[in-house]
């Protein structure tokens, strides 16, 4: 497994130009998604933790009916590392 570091101010917002709607909101990788119904955000979440166990790196996220809002860090660097950005661009992939 590689080393993780955190990023810099810098390499975050090269980063997020490659993402989808996520923003940097107090210190860590955000969206909102918002799907037809409660079953398909569930069904996303269930996609993603499924993904995010494997990759030991869980999300913070809170859903109410049709909406999925997910914060990213790596607690262990102490802020967004490149596991935040590879879990952020697999939940885009299984936003649908």
């Amino acid at each position: 497994m590689a080393i993780r570091h955190k990023l810099s101010h810098e390499e975050i917002s090269a980063g997020l130009k490659s993402l989808n709607g996520w923003t940097l909101t107090n210190e860590k990788l955000h969206k909102e998604f918002v799907f037809k119904d409660f079953v398909q955000a569930f069904g996303f979440m269930s996609r993603v933790a499924l993904i995010a166990e494997r990759m030991n790196h869980h999300p913070e996220w809170f859903n109410v009916w049709n909406k999925v809002v997910v914060d990213l860090s790596t607690h262990d660097v102490g802020g967004i590392s490149e596991l935040d950005f590879e879990l952020a661009r697999t939940m885009d992939e299984r936003e649908q």
